[in-house]
């Protein structure tokens, strides 16, 4: 519309080219307009093969193979189906691969499953899930350790991350809410602007008998008076300058919706692995010398708190041995000793690497003790035997030997006799049996992997120090040694999510987690960081000692649900799950992450999904908003993905729905100031034609208002401070999912299928939109009361259109009025008798005589006033509108310094425009107006100030803020990692 509006002003101006001369100035800047809006839209558009490219990068370029009875190094691309690939340490899967044989063979599964341990690959499985097979090594996953032989019998896209790669390539992200609702209101007013403008040139044209070029410029200058031109911009600007303040506080926003999107989020679907926990093992509990100790840091007044106490190497002997045992029988080492030892890159197995990490923050002479120690045999740990044992040179009162033993618990606890007490090693008997299986089951019941400990000192009469061992014959003991104790290792939350969990369910936030790791893992990671805070239905009937079917489904509101029953899921058990508060899905492949989302968006939920590995890359894609990680994410997930947390903090995330909501409020504030001058300009065109008038204001000035000082004012806006901080982040999300919206969505929905509505190409969807809006459902629909809070909705239509625009109206009239009168003694009434032919012919009145020539000049003294009419009162409604949720008086108001910057900016460009001669011509202004009107502006504008005062305080008392309900249980314990250092 405004191509057309640009060319129409050129035609004009060619059949009167001297008549119309300012339409030099008015096409160009429409076109201009015109491109520059088409550009934006463009460049959100465009589509990237970098998706598909960082897939690519997941597949190594040679591998190994067998043929012909020899290795050869080939190219990946060229393996088929049936060759015999040899995987080797450190190697990438060349594609997917049956294992036929395999040496301590472990793959890192952590990008396809979330699982952080690495898992044994060997010919044997006994798993259903193929995802969980023991016999499958999927392409692009690494060997950690080990060596092994596998027949390829997946290339390609049929692998599993090329069906990935496929997902997420065929998936589509939404319009944002705000973008549906700007290309909404725009078209709406595009259309009834273009209507209009056509009456008024046939009304022109026949009753008026205007020539064809002053009628065209009129229905140009109707046009151009309703269509906000500079909105687009202003947004994106706005979105721009979010962007970059979101930036510091480590969210990088690739595409500028989802500055907005992020704060209108209704459910947060997470994954675990690396997102909300480290992706580290870490060990967290040691039971030892009969007395259970905590690795971490010990918060007062929690469960642990209670029957744990911090560890410490030197509270007893077997302290003091299990410490040394971490120390020297690990074969992970440091890659280097210096930096943080939680920041220490480690070599070996993710599980060794813990005990490594922990061993080395808990003894103080960790370097020197593997140096005074030095081993002498070691066996490595394997499958059959499934511990891993190693001799050292430390003397004791019997020799100088010591052998070491680590492994799975009740593996190690079949080798011992006796068990260290804490002070001495007593005999084995059933009573610690007992507490050995209180603490493995406690552990394990927590998701954690556990690790036994033992050691035996060898009487030096039998084991001198230059005694030489071999695994073949077996000539070291492997029975009677003392059980030292067990500790557990977990992926544990990252530093700040809790209290980030805790502070986005504050907000009316679901925060809901997906992961392929096992469902005990998550759900022990969930009721850690506020994600579950109630009791799962299994758990309701054991504390009550009934089957779960005799639970009501009402009194559920946590659910935890396995993967292998999501393909079977009806939609009646999808609503059952949805309906929860409470949702940890488990053990999900890629596919079904992606099903999770679209069942979301489905009830209506706005999904972030955040997510590091490729197995999240499809759902990344789908969701309203992906967030990836920075640090640890792969390069597929930051590239599907539309935001990335740089320093791959959850709690930056937080930060960043805080952030986005206050630019949601500051872009309502920002619409509401733009759109409010659109009715002073309307009016001067309608009462151009209708009464008649002199045209109050030009269509050259109605385009600097759009584009001159008012994006200067409304700019500023962006660095707006919220009306209430800690209030801001307990709104309800702005367009929540409540049992009636989702009822209504489906009945439209159902509407829609009985009327036959289907998705069709942008041709048909634009004819049936017309057609609808002729419709009664179209406007029933219209003004159906929802939850939702829109962009632009019925208080910011009302107060910018009928109430401020028409107070504004009246203050640009008696400007204008003034200005004819102050300068040439126009009074109104001969304005409104001689309208008609101004500027055509010289009238008499009272017996004096103005000329055209003089009718002229006094016009360009009244646009002048109603253009600076319209400045100054725009300056008393920027203030006005910052007020969204409280009235428009308060130190908030004053906080934003770019607001006097933008209105000096804004005001001088204005007032150049009037007053500096040079500048006249173009615009059709004139440099004598009189200051006066500036005094007649700024009292209208204290007039439109009281009343948006008494207009507050009536909302207030008839629609009350809605908050969101608190939620129960809550463990908000804040850090510096949750505050941002503050």
């Amino acid at each position: 519309m405004l191509l057309v509006s640009g060319i129409a002003a050129y035609v004009v101006l060619a059949i009167d080219y001297n008549g119309n001369f300012q339409n030099t100035y008015l096409g160009a800047i429409l076109l201009l307009v015109a491109f520059m809006n088409a550009g934006i839209e463009f460049y959100q558009h465009q589509k990237s093969a970098a998706i598909l490219e960082s897939f690519l990068n997941l597949i190594p370029s040679q591998c190994y193979v067998i043929r012909d009875g020899q290795t050869q190094q080939i190219n990946a691309k060229e393996l088929v189906l049936g060759d015999l690939v040899v995987i080797r340490s450190g190697d990438k899967i060349p594609a997917d691969v049956v294992i036929i044989g395999s040496t301590e063979l472990k793959v890192d599964n952590s990008s396809l499953t979330g699982e952080a341990d690495p898992q044994e690959r060997s010919k044997r499985n006994t798993q259903h899930n193929p995802l969980e097979a023991t016999n499958l090594a999927f392409n692009g996953t690494l060997a950690v350790v080990g060596n092994g032989y596998g027949v390829v019998v997946r290339t390609g896209d049929n692998t599993v991350i090329g069906q990935i790669a496929s997902l997420t390539a065929n998936e589509e992200r939404r319009e944002s809410p705000m973008t549906v609702e700007i290309d909404n209101f725009v078209k709406l007013v595009a259309g009834i602007a273009g209507v209009i403008a056509i009456a008024f040139f046939i009304v022109a044209m026949t009753v008026k008998a205007n020539k064809f070029s002053i009628a065209m410029n009129f229905a140009i200058g109707t046009f151009v008076s309703f269509v906000p031109e500079g909105l687009p911009a202003t947004v994106t600007m706005l979105l721009t300058i979010a962007a970059a303040r979101m930036a510091k506080r480590q969210v990088l926003c690739k595409d500028l919706q989802g500055v907005e999107t992020l704060g209108a989020i209704t459910l947060l679907a997470t994954d675990k692995t690396g997102t909300l926990t480290r992706n580290q093992m870490t060990v967290t509990y040691v039971w030892t010398g009969l007395r259970l100790y905590i690795a971490q840091a010990l918060s007062e007044g929690t469960d642990d708190a209670k029957i744990c106490v911090p560890f410490e190497y030197k509270d007893s002997d077997a302290t003091d041995e299990l410490i040394h045992i971490a120390t020297l029988n690990p074969t992970a080492k440091f890659t280097s000793n210096e930096g943080p030892i939680a920041t220490r890159e480690v070599l070996g197995d993710a599980t060794e690497a813990g005990l490594v990490r922990f061993a080395a923050s808990k003894l103080p002479t960790y370097d020197e003790t593997q140096n005074n120690f030095p081993k002498v045999f070691e066996i490595p740990f394997n499958s059959s035997n499934k511990w891993a044992m190693t001799i050292h040179q430390k003397k004791h009162a019997n020799g100088s030997l010591v052998l070491y033993i680590k492994g799975a618990p009740e593996r190690v606890l079949k080798l011992c006799s006796s068990i260290h007490d804490g002070q001495n090693a007593v005999p084995l008997v059933a009573e610690h049996k007992a507490k050995f299986e209180e603490m493995y089951t406690m552990f394990a019941s927590k998701g954690h992997r556990v690790l036994a400990f033992a050691y035996l000192p060898l009487p030096g009469n039998e084991f001198p120090e230059d005694f030489e061992f071999s695994k073949d014959p077996v000539n070291y003991p492997t029975d009677n040694l003392t059980f030292l104790g067990l500790t557990s290792l977990e992926d544990p939350p990252k530093h700040g999510v809790r209290e980030a969990v805790g502070k986005a369910r504050a907000a009316g936030i679901r925060v809901m987690m997906v992961t392929g790791d096992h469902p005990l893992t998550a759900e022990a990671i969930g009721r850690k960081i506020n994600l579950m805070l109630t009791d799962t239905k299994a758990e309701l009937a054991k504390k009550r000692g009934v089957p779960e079917s005799q639970v009501p489904e009402s009194e559920v509101n946590a659910i935890v649900v396995h993967g292998d029953t999501i393909d079977g899921l009806s939609e009646a058990q999808w609503e059952n799950i949805f309906e929860k508060e409470e949702i940890i899905f488990a053990r999900t492949s890629p596919k079904h992450k992606l099903d999770i989302v679209k069942h979301a968006q489905a009830r209506g939920h706005i999904v972030g999904v955040t997510g590091d590995g490729v197995n999240d890359s499809p759902a990344l894609k789908k969701a309203d908003l992906g967030i990836a990680m920075n640090i640890s994410g792969s390069d597929v997930s930051k590239e599907a993905a539309a935001m990335i947390l740089i320093d791959d903090n959850f709690a930056s995330t937080i930060s960043g729905i805080e952030e986005g909501r206050l630019i949601f409020q500051n872009l309502k504030k920002s619409i509401q100031y733009t759109i409010t001058h659109t009715m002073p300009e309307v009016f001067a065109n309608l009462f151009y034609i209708i009464v008649p008038l002199p045209l109050p204001l030009s269509s050259i000035l109605i385009l600097v208002v759009d584009l001159g000082f008012e994006l200067f004012i409304a700019l500023s806006y962006a660095y707006d401070v919220s009306e209430n901080p800690e209030g801001l982040m307990q709104l309800m999300p702005r367009k929540p999912v409540t049992p009636q919206s989702v009822e209504r969505l489906y009945r439209r929905r159902a509407a829609d299928r009985a009327e036959g509505i289907i998705a069709a190409d942008d041709l048909a969807k634009l004819t049936r939109a017309l057609r609808k809006s002729c419709t009664r459902r179209f406007w029933a629909e219209k003004f159906e009361k929802t939850e939702d809070e829109t962009l632009i909705d019925g208080d910011v239509l009302s107060y910018s259109y009928l109430e401020a625009g028409s107070i504004m109206t009246v203050g640009c009239l008696v400007c204008f009025f003034y200005a004819l009168w102050y300068h040439y003694g126009i009074t109104p009434a001969e304005a409104v008798l001689y309208g008609g032919s101004w500027g055509n012919a010289d009238y008499t009145s009272n017996g004096r005589t103005v000329t055209a020539d003089d009718q002229t000049k006094a016009l360009a003294l009244g646009q002048s006033a109603y253009y600076v009419g319209i400045m100054f009162q725009q300056c008393f409604n920027h203030f006005i509108c910052k007020a969204r949720l409280s009235s428009p008086y308060g130190s908030f108001m004053f906080k934003n310094l770019y607001s006097f910057l933008g209105i000096f900016l804004g005001g001088g460009l204005s007032l150049a425009i009037v007053y500096i001669p040079f500048l006249n011509a173009p615009f059709g202004t004139d440099h004598r107006l009189t200051p006066y009107v500036w005094l007649i502006a700024c009292g209208f504008g204290v007039v439109l100030y009281i009343y948006s005062i008494i207009r507050s305080i009536v909302k207030r008392k008839l629609a009350p803020v809605k908050f969101s309900a608190n939620v129960d249980g809550l463990q908000m314990f804040p850090t510096r990692f949750s505050t941002g250092g503050k």
